[in-house]
């Protein structure tokens, strides 16, 4: 039996994948409610609904999936412009700001994400927060070579840095191969836009979990 915030997120992404048309670049997302979304466009393509798609995946594990149900897939080297990207997000809050990379993949997300004409965010009622950083930890992307040398620097932002781990207790790597420091904050994020300059502009940090001013259309899948 379907539990209700699966079957809402379920609903949500149905609803993504009617943005889809034939012949279109499309990015897809990870994370558990972009699977639904790239299981409902690959239901499509069988049943003759859409034609001629390719997707873009964010990550190994899309890919997988994706080659798995039948979708033809490209590159963002052979298309650098995206028509629309599909996406879930961990925080989205009420300008449409968003926190990802929960799932791991934020870099090539915000890659893909930044170069799309249209983004759609898919996600469940429970990730509507009213400042980010205040459900979910940012994701901080950074090289192996000195990982623990950022902990100062972002503890003057106002966080608490964490190094991910495997359930095997092996730090997680990317599909990159990078690791990703999951930063909380007290009080949420006061200054997403400080924040972002901050961590980027430090040398080894690869890409944050902050994806600001993409002005992406929400969906959200609420449990009736």
């Amino acid at each position: 039996m379907t539990d209700p915030q699966t079957g809402a997120k379920r609903r949500a992404a149905i609803e993504a994948a009617d943005r889809v048309e034939s012949g279109t670049i499309v990015g897809l997302g990870t994370g558990s409610t972009a699977a639904f979304v790239v299981e409902e466009i690959a239901r499509r393509l069988r049943a003759g609904e859409i034609a001629r798609i390719l997707g873009i995946p964010t990550s190994v594990a899309t890919q997988r999936l994706a080659e798995g149900l039948g979708i033809p897939l490209s590159t963002l080297d052979e298309h650098p412009v995206v028509d629309l990207t599909i996406d879930g997000a961990d925080e989205v809050d009420p300008d449409g700001q968003l926190i990802k990379g929960l799932g791991g993949a934020l870099l090539r997300e915000k890659m893909v994400a930044t170069a799309s004409r249209r983004m759609v965010v898919v996600v469940d009622a429970s990730k509507l927060v009213d400042r980010l950083g205040t459900r979910s930890p940012l994701p901080v992307e950074v090289v192996t070579f000195a990982s623990g040398a950022h902990a100062a620097a972002i503890r003057a932002l106002g966080a608490e840095p964490t190094l991910r781990r495997t359930p095997a207790g092996q730090p997680y790597r990317t599909d990159e191969g990078h690791v990703i420091l999951e930063c909380r904050f007290a009080n949420g994020i006061a200054d997403p836009h400080a924040v972002q300059a901050a961590l980027r502009s430090r040398p080894g940090v690869v890409e944050t979990g902050l994806f600001l001013d993409l002005r992406p259309d929400v969906i959200v899948g609420r449990v009736p």
